[in-house]
């Protein structure tokens, strides 16, 4: 850090710059307190400033704040800034915590009516200068670059692990290619900025306006030399030179307003302790109290998954708690026993060590992600927090089986097995004979069933976050991806027993940390019962794949490329001009310039006109050619999604389709899969059947069973509902839509129309994502008159539905989340949102959630019930394929019978839930025949 021969030294933070940054900054893993409340942007903020503090030991510190009231520049020009985003709620209730917190700190908070904060940073700046300060401009904004001096500089926080960046006068000239400071205000002027609106001079982008300024000075400069311009260049300086001053105007930062705050006032205080703790009190910034007050402060239980305050730090007028860290623990600093396991002896140790444990924790390093690619590199095993044991495997396949397979007796023993993604593990370990048995103890799995919503879930994550441990990368042994990346086999054995170890004993310690989570609600018995079970049934559905008919598919792709091909000539004919259909903006251009099919089209955020599916949908009745580009949009995405490249995801080595599932992906607790996603394979389009017919049996002695679930989330929600109408219209075994339509328009059942059935399944459905009357008069194509009388009739003769509905609704905002019949839980931190769109959302799921979530726990429980049985009867059918509420086997043709029969029964009751469960089952000679 530069800093002059002076004592007083001053730092200006840019408040709102930082807040927006470390509300953003967390926006794939917000800090959510019990409350519900997102507290990133406050985190964030405070964890930078206290940075600041304790590393830079400033003398005197203010933090500068926007004003809420009209800012001069935008009389000047209105629209300054008007096409910014509004601010997002959390930040609007984050602001008056940050208020509170710098008050109880003493840092005061600066703002001035009508002007900017750069304007204010300016001033004070500058009036610092001239009393003998050095200032620090704390901002990641490059317009302060204009007011930085001898005795001024910015200094720009550090991200994306780099470190903070202080700029003087050589470096600001550096990244703006000029010679003097104030040569940044005209490349400003010139470039304009999109962020602030502010318009510059049409054409000139950065490059450019680099150029000009090197060559003629200045903006004053290039207008002197206008002689020396040519063609449109010239012509828009001509055209623009009232906006091209106007942007110079609102780019300089003011360094002489008139303000009542001066430097001075912002000397280091102490802070006022008490009005600290019960802001972190209230907050639940248990681990910053810890180590700023020196105190443990009383919090609600942390919910699972709440970020680690992973950069707090002391303020320079506090000492450190001796036992709480300032930084990470890691390798380097943590006490650990890592052995490596190179000799008969040793590696016997450690299994006679391994036959007594109960419990033990275990990992695979391989050569590859990729399961079918992946060769053992070796295994690590801890028994104990902070001990580890490495035992290396050679690149001789043979040989490492036999090392292995020392270790089968206690990997297929009675005790827990501990790990981070097991599947992989298990499948791996399926190559050298060893089929991995016991209870099973996930920490990926048990961290996803705590934290629904958070999708970051390495291990690397969860032991900062968690454990405040930072694992050593794996880039460090094998290098960024790229083609120099090496191979784990390449990295030096002690190396790899360090990197092995540290994952064994980490995620030993996760273990540790979330199983008492666990306990404290319904998770523990999911965990148990549904979550774990599930994954050695996945492994094996995994490892199983399905035979896929890539002949049918080639043959397929040709009928669909003909198809593009006359659908392309059609939109040519109807539009009355060739175009590029897979371009948005040209489709947008000839729709609404060309053909002017509406008179207020929808524009993107980026100024073109919108052609999403929703839109065109809309406007299917306003002219020929946009049915035409629907169709297009949708055999072309046939064909390259599906057709063309699945036949390349056939395995080598296997001659079958392995699509891996995804257990920790989906909040609502629905698997997904990837790599290929076979849950979006369309099926109510007749050309997304077609792709159905690829997926074949095994070979000729064997037939596809598929077995669905009939109205799941329907029967679920009469269930979780209790409504007697619609139990008895299942229980009495009645078509659930002609029932609902009965009722709903005052008639017999046998009067029902199929058009008013059509309606009333719309309903059924609807209701289940919270339709609104508007919605349903979309889909239907009624007046939204109708649809509201459709939906208040629903609710009259179903009023267990909507009480279900509304009650779903204030649990949400009462808890903050809401649970499955199982009791997994989604959380819902949007339920008290005062921004209607964002509300809505947060009801809808709040309604949809239980529903959904119960789904995916009766089928996983069915699908856990049915791999027992057929391992239990020795049967030679394998169940391959789970796709929503469908389960897929590859049965043999004389156990198909009997096994359709058993899988409707298991599926039927899988779990005990008050309405009867139907189960359609049927065998064929490809999917979409057993379908």
């Amino acid at each position: 850090m530069r800093t002059k021969d002076t004592d007083k030294k001053l730092f200006l933070l840019d408040a709102f710059a930082l807040i927006f940054r470390a509300h953003f900054a967390f926006s794939k893993n917000p800090r959510i307190n019990s409350k519900g409340m997102n507290t990133s942007a406050i985190f964030g903020f405070l964890n930078a400033m206290l940075e600041i503090i304790r590393n830079e030991k400033p003398t005197h510190l203010a933090v500068v704040f926007d004003p809420q009231t009209k800012l001069k520049r935008a009389e000047v020009f209105p629209e300054y800034k008007a096409n910014r985003n509004e601010t997002p709620e959390d930040i609007k209730l984050a602001v008056p915590y940050i208020y509170k917190i710098l008050k109880a700190m003493n840092i005061p908070a600066v703002v001035e009516n009508g002007y900017e904060a750069d304007d204010v940073i300016g001033t004070l700046a500058k009036e610092a200068e001239a009393k003998g300060y050095t200032t620090y401009m704390m901002t990641p904004d490059k317009d302060f670059g204009q007011l930085v001096s001898e005795n001024i500089f910015m200094y720009k926080p550090g991200r994306m692990g780099n470190p903070a960046e202080v700029w003087g006068v050589p470096e600001v000239c550096k990244r703006f290619e000029v010679k003097r400071v104030e040569q940044v205000i005209d490349i400003l002027g010139l470039w304009g900025d999109a962020v602030d609106n502010i318009p510059g001079v049409p054409g000139i982008g950065e490059k450019t306006s680099k150029k000009l300024i090197g060559l003629y000075d200045s903006m004053e400069g290039i207008y002197e030399n206008l002689d020396k311009l040519k063609g449109k260049q010239l012509e828009n300086f001509q055209n623009f030179k009232e906006q091209a001053f106007m942007s110079k105007d609102l780019a300089t930062i003011v360094t002489d307003l008139p303000h009542n705050f001066h430097v001075d006032h912002a000397e280091m205080e102490e802070p006022n302790k008490e009005e600290l703790k019960a802001l972190f009190t209230e907050l639940e910034f248990r681990r910053l109290a810890e180590r700023i007050l020196g105190e443990t402060i009383e919090t609600v239980a942390k919910p699972a998954g709440e970020q680690m305050d992973l950069f707090a730090t002391a303020s320079s007028t506090e000492t450190p708690v001796e036992d709480a860290p300032t930084e990470l623990k890691n390798l380097e600093n943590t006490p650990h026993n890592y052995v490596l396991c190179d000799t008969d002896e040793k590696i016997s140790t450690l299994i006679a060590d391994l036959e007594k444990a109960d419990s033990y924790c275990f990992d695979t390093e391989t050569t590859s992600l990729n399961v079918w690619e992946a060769e053992l590199v070796g295994i690590a095993f801890s028994l104990k927090t902070g001990e580890g044991f490495y035992v290396p495997c050679p690149a001789d396949f043979d040989e490492t089986k036999a090392i292995i397979a020392r270790f089968k007796a206690v990997l297929e023993n009675g005790s827990e097995k501990i790990g981070h993604n097991l599947k992989y593990d298990i499948q791996v370990l399926k190559k050298y004979d060893v089929r991995l048995t016991g209870p099973l103890f996930d920490t990926m799995v048990a961290h996803y069933l705590l934290n629904p919503d958070n999708n970051r879930r390495s291990m690397d994550v969860l032991a900062e976050n968690e454990l405040g441990y930072s694992p050593m990368p794996i880039t460090e042994l094998i290098g960024k991806k790229g083609k120099n990346q090496k191979s784990m086999r390449e990295v030096e054995v002690p190396i790899a027993c360090e990197y092995a170890c540290e994952d064994t004993d980490i995620t030993l310690q996760l273990k540790e940390y979330f199983e008492p989570e666990m306990k404290k609600g319904k998770e523990m018995g999911i965990f148990t019962d549904v979550e774990m079970p599930l994954i050695t049934v996945l492994a094996d559905m995994e490892e199983e794949g399905v035979n896929l008919d890539a002949k049918m598919l080639q043959d397929y792709s040709a009928v669909l490329e003909k198809e593009i091909n006359e659908i392309e000539a059609k939109i040519y004919e109807e539009a009355g001009m060739k175009f590029l259909i897979s371009s948005p903006k040209q489709v947008g251009e000839v729709l609404f310039d060309h053909l002017k099919i509406s008179d207020k089209p929808k524009k993107t955020k980026t100024g073109q006109y919108a052609t999403g599916e929703d839109i065109l949908q809309k406007l299917r009745t306003k002219h020929p050619v946009v049915d035409l580009l629907l169709t297009f949009r949708e055999v072309v995405k046939l064909k390259n999604t599906y057709v063309d490249p699945l036949p390349e995801l056939v395995n080598e080595k296997t001659h079958r389709l392995h699509t891996s599932y995804n257990q920790v992906v989906a909040a609502t607790g629905r698997l997904s899969s990837d790599k290929p996603n076979l849950q979006n394979i369309p099926i109510r389009s007749e050309r997304g059947k077609e792709i159905r017919k690829a997926f074949i049996p095994r070979d000729e002695n064997h037939t596809l069973l598929a077995a669905d679930y009939s109205q799941i989330e329907l029967r679920i929600i009469a269930a979780l509902s209790g409504d007697k109408n619609m139990l008895e219209a299942f229980r009495s075994g009645q078509d659930i839509h002609a029932s609902t339509a009965a009722k709903v328009y005052g008639i017999k059942l046998e009067e029902v129309t199929r058009e008013q059935r059509s309606h009333a399944k719309m309903v059924n459905f609807g209701i289940i994502y919270g339709i609104s009357a508007f919605g349903l008069s979309q889909r239907l194509g009624i007046k939204r008159k109708e649809a509201k009388q459709i939906i208040d009739s629903y609710f009259e003769q179903f009023p267990g539905i909507k009480i279900y509905m509304d009650s779903s609704i204030q649990v949400a905002r009462d808890k903050g989340f809401v649970e499955t019949i199982l009791g997994r839980k989604r959380y819902l931190r949007d339920i008290n949102s005062a921004n209607a769109v964002v509300r809505g959302f947060a009801e809808r799921n709040a309604i949809n959630s239980p529903i959904q979530g119960s789904a995916a726990d009766m089928i996983k429980l069915a699908m856990i019930k049915i791999q027992a049985y057929m391992k239990e009867a020795n049967l030679k059918s394998k169940m391959i394929l789970q796709v929503h509420d469908e389960l897929i086997f590859d049965a043999t043709k004389d156990e198909a019978d009997d096994l359709m029969k058993k899988v409707k029964e298991l599926m039927s009751q899988a779990m005990e839930i008050d309405v009867p469960m139907d189960v359609d089952a049927n065998t064929g000679d490809n999917w979409l025949q057993a379908h």
